[in-house]
């Protein structure tokens, strides 16, 4: 067998799985079935099952935690795997504190309606967003906070806006940049239709941010929420770990920086 013939096998090989890439990279990108965290726990706080109708027709659904309209409001973006269950342990926490809150299932996730996408996504949260407007919430009131894939959002539709906050959790610089770390040799570039740019709009942020990332991220890298924090404008505060992976341990150190972060803005 002939060296051409065996390079001619790999490279027909690399080919095929780039092929495979391009076509099925929205299943690789979003887990909408993937148990990202479960225990089993209920939600201790009072919510509303609320339902959101977007504007390309999506029927989002959510959860509405509300203690006072003239409180805080947190809006939540979560990640790009599991349901909304998945994140009541996080709730339960933060409907702990002097704040409400919203969550929302991204198109396709926990009974929503819809494909996801980078533009579904963006889609997504603006609907949120008028939703919360519309039951006079305004935006000085509403603090974004993201999950993973959730902060690529929030980073999106905070951009020259004038929110109270923003909340990272596990931010990436791009979903290229991610995408290129774990899939090397493959043209990410120029594969990717859902590219969550965040390092390039990060500088559009003009209120407070909060970023939390743990040193120990084997999804996304301990540098990429760095280089975020590094870029956002003043004034922003961190919480990094030695210990926390991707899914950060909420225990109470956490949260009392979230709460101190809360009772920082205006």
């Amino acid at each position: 067998m002939s060296l051409f013939y065996i390079f001619g096998l790999i490279l027909i090989l690399y080919l095929v799985v780039t092929l495979g890439l391009y076509i099925f990279q929205r299943k690789l990108l979003y887990y909408p079935n993937f148990n990202s965290h479960l225990t089993g726990e209920g939600l201790i706080h009072s919510f509303e099952n609320i339902n959101i109708k977007t504007k390309d027709n999506i029927n989002l659904k959510g959860w509405f935690h509300i203690k006072d309209p003239e409180k805080k409001t947190i809006l939540f973006f979560h990640g790009n795997a599991g349901t909304l269950d998945n994140r009541i342990y996080k709730l339960n926490f933060l409907g702990n504190l002097d704040v409400n809150f919203l969550i929302i299932a991204w198109r396709g996730y926990s009974g929503s309606t819809g494909k996801p996408s980078e533009f579904g996504l963006y889609q997504d949260a603006k609907s949120a967003l008028n939703w919360l407007n519309s039951k006079e919430i305004t935006d000085d009131k509403i603090v974004l906070y993201g999950e993973s894939l959730g902060t690529s959002v929030a980073i999106e539709v905070g951009q020259n806006k004038d929110f109270a906050g923003m909340i990272l959790e596990s931010p990436f610089t791009s979903m290229v940049d991610l995408g290129g770390k774990h899939y090397p040799i493959f043209p990410i570039k120029l594969l990717l239709k859902d590219k969550y740019e965040s390092k390039n709009k990060i500088k559009n942020i003009k209120f407070p941010v909060l970023i939390m990332h743990g040193e120990k991220d084997k999804i996304v890298p301990f540098y990429m929420g760095k280089e975020i924090y590094n870029l956002a404008n003043e004034p922003k505060s961190k919480y990094f770990t030695e210990n926390d992976d991707h899914m950060m341990e909420f225990n109470q150190n956490l949260v009392n920086k979230i709460e101190l972060f809360l009772k920082s803005l205006n």
